[in-house]
């Protein structure tokens, strides 16, 4: 079994998580492969639309393998790469759409928010409870980013109450384009605007998203000072503490500073 499923047809490239048991937690060697994959989808003009999914119905995806930090001589740097991966995505010249089935979180969620168009079933939920798991912060672009999909009032609503956002809350504020009773009417939907998208011009749609990447790029810029507030949070006694608890299935107890 792979935890990537990855499937051509027509005009369109079908990304599936495939770590069900795990809630779609993303590792490092799935993150790695997708860096290679919209590098080469940038270049195949043979591809119109990317849909990128979740296996089980559970999940799109729960975030990060925790696992993978334990060890990990610098974490910021990982985030970093990773960070890599989102921005390859979010500047592919297809258009991108995140089919979600369940749960969105964290690394999920900023996957879900580096594409163009997100539909959801409506038992979905989306947010970064981060601060009641893992005690580590957002970089900056994945923060912008959020708060450029949902609103920068949901967006501190799932960062600083550590609450997670309907999918009626997140239609509301244009976050999905429309919510679905269940996974088959989600993919029927996601069927629906394929084929619209693929009937448009290639085009309009590639000057639409040059012109939206060049508007991010002034946005959604990290500041000067943020590696070295990252690399305070990383190395701090809440995140060692996050991971750990995360990884015993303990509540963790966070430190007042």
């Amino acid at each position: 079994m792979t935890d990537l499923l990855i499937e051509r047809r027509d005009g369109v490239l079908d990304i599936t998580f495939n770590r069900p048991e795990r809630r779609n937690a993303f590792t490092r060697a799935m993150y790695g492969e997708l860096r290679q994959l919209w590098i080469d989808t940038a270049a195949d003009r043979s591809v119109r639309v990317v849909v990128l999914r979740g296996a089980g119905g559970k999940a799109f995806a729960a975030g990060n393998e925790i696992s993978d930090f334990v060890g990990n001589e610098d974490v910021v740097q990982y985030e970093d790469w990773i960070r890599g991966m989102l921005d390859g995505l979010f500047r592919l010249p297809q258009v991108t759409v995140a089919a979600v089935d369940g749960v969105c979180v964290g690394g999920g969620l900023a996957v879900a928010t580096s594409c163009d168009l997100r539909v959801a079933t409506a038992g979905s939920r989306f947010g970064y409870p981060i601060a009641r798991t893992l005690g580590n912060a957002l970089s900056s672009p994945v923060l912008y980013r959020c708060a450029a999909v949902f609103g920068e009032s949901l967006t501190r609503e799932m960062l600083l109450a550590s609450r997670l956002v309907d999918a009626d809350r997140a239609h509301a504020v244009g976050a999905v384009l429309s919510v679905l009773s269940d996974r088959d009417a989600l993919d029927a939907e996601v069927e629906t605007l394929v084929a619209g998208i693929l009937q448009a011009s290639p085009a309009t749609l590639r000057t639409t998203k040059q012109q939206l990447a060049a508007r991010a790029r002034l946005t959604e810029v990290a500041p000067p000072e943020e590696e070295a507030l990252l690399h305070e949070v990383y190395g701090g006694p809440d995140f060692a503490e996050g991971v750990r608890a995360f990884l015993a299935k303990e509540k963790p107890a966070f430190g007042a500073t």
